[in-house]
């Protein structure tokens, strides 16, 4: 088994597209474990593992679907896969998508900030600046850049998670255990949580259609979406578990990382913490400017014969980015993950999860049952099959 994780070709058909749908998911407020004190935490130790268990299951079935369909359509960016999914009403998921990388990126550059001012004592917009400027660096130069990202900074973000909850369980141990000791079973509204939390993302499931290029049969499509779901949910997991140590009050806290890092007491490993970070925000961020490039890109290459330049993905990155940093400075991380997440999540549960699992699922059966229509070459596919 280790030597097949090793193997190129068997890493980007199986755990490429997991690791980056991570990088998607795993953005500003996770990383930071804002998010996870918004919607978990209030559902207490064990409702919070709850909804976690739910949202995993959540992303798994509905990334299988979703790239078993991207598979067997050829489409491997989101304009050309929500125009067979939804037809002309694709131009409604192309605004939400883009309303989406604002609000997501906007989390990025604020919690690249809060990192700066916590960190360092830059002057709040040096963070933001600093982010948007390796974002643009690594979407200027494409696909072969942004998956050596997804790849390296996935390495990085394990072992740190895994780092960190040792020395959790070194320092505040007893903590964790009393806590969830005495927490009672789940109940109230954590599955709301856990769907919520899943709703808004999911939309990592489309953006990282790009890396689907390696896949060479159904097969792969539906393993690969299987494993997004646990690739995604572990650290937060492991990280929640030791948010528990100091329930309830770690909620009210911006940066639950950072306060728990200085129980820790472990300057070097702060550091360390804060830089993967970064990091884990710079492959969030790319990836989702990569998959407005690819959708550009695309579009031009169908209408001109020609494909996005080096340039343009830096200039059309720069603009996007500018944008969002100016309203991460505006509104901060707290009111951004508590209002525009959970808007998003029902906008996408209605106009993304609702169709592919409906329409995308009947598309599935229905080329299933046209001879050569799910074979897993590429030759002699044909052409697509028209727009619902």
């Amino acid at each position: 088994m280790g030597k097949r994780l090793l193997d190129p070709d068997w890493f980007n058909r199986f755990l490429l597209p997991g690791l980056a749908f991570k990088a998607v998911v795993i953005g500003g407020g996770y990383a930071t474990g804002r998010e996870l004190a918004e919607f978990f935490l209030p559902h207490g130790p064990w409702g919070g593992l709850a909804a976690m268990a739910l949202a995993m299951a959540l992303w798994s079935a509905i990334s299988a679907v979703t790239f078993a369909l991207a598979f067997a359509l050829k489409a491997f960016d989101y304009r050309s896969f929500f125009k067979h999914l939804l037809g002309p009403g694709w131009i409604a998921f192309e605004a939400a998508y883009l309303l989406t990388v604002i609000v997501m990126l906007a989390v990025f550059g604020a919690s690249a900030s809060a990192i700066g001012v916590a960190i360092f004592a830059w002057p709040p917009i040096a963070g933001s600046l600093l982010l948007g400027a390796a974002i643009m660096l690594f979407a200027a130069f494409g696909a072969a850049a942004i998956e050596r990202l997804f790849k390296y900074v996935s390495l990085l973000l394990y072992g740190v998670y895994a780092l960190f909850v040792v020395f959790s369980l070194t320092s505040f141990g007893d903590l964790i255990v009393a806590n969830f000791h005495v927490a009672p079973p789940p109940t109230g509204g954590w599955p709301i949580g856990g769907v919520t939390y899943a709703g808004y993302n999911i939309i990592g499931a489309v953006i990282v259609l790009p890396v689907l290029r390696h896949l060479t049969r159904p097969r792969d499509a539906v393993v690969a979406g299987a494993l997004a779901g646990p690739l995604a949910m572990l650290p937060a997991a492991m990280f929640f578990t030791c948010m528990v140590a100091f329930y309830p009050g770690i909620a009210r806290e911006t940066l639950p990382s950072d306060f728990l890092l200085r129980h820790l007491d472990r300057p070097a490993f702060h550091l360390l913490f804060q830089v993967m970070i970064f990091a884990a925000l710079l492959e969030s961020g790319a990836g989702s400017v990569h998959a407005i490039n690819e959708r550009v890109s695309a579009a031009m290459k169908a209408g001109y014969g020609r494909e996005l330049p080096t340039l343009a993905r830096a200039g059309l990155s720069g603009l996007i980015l500018v944008l969002c940093i100016f309203i991460a400075d505006r509104i901060g991380l707290v009111g951004l993950i508590a209002n525009g997440y959970r808007l998003l999540a029902y906008a996408f549960l209605l106009i993304y999860v609702a169709p592919v699992l409906v329409i995308g699922l009947a598309r599935l059966r229905g080329l299933a049952t046209r001879p050569g229509r799910m074979r897993g070459d590429h030759a002699g596919a044909g052409p697509l099959p028209p727009a619902l």
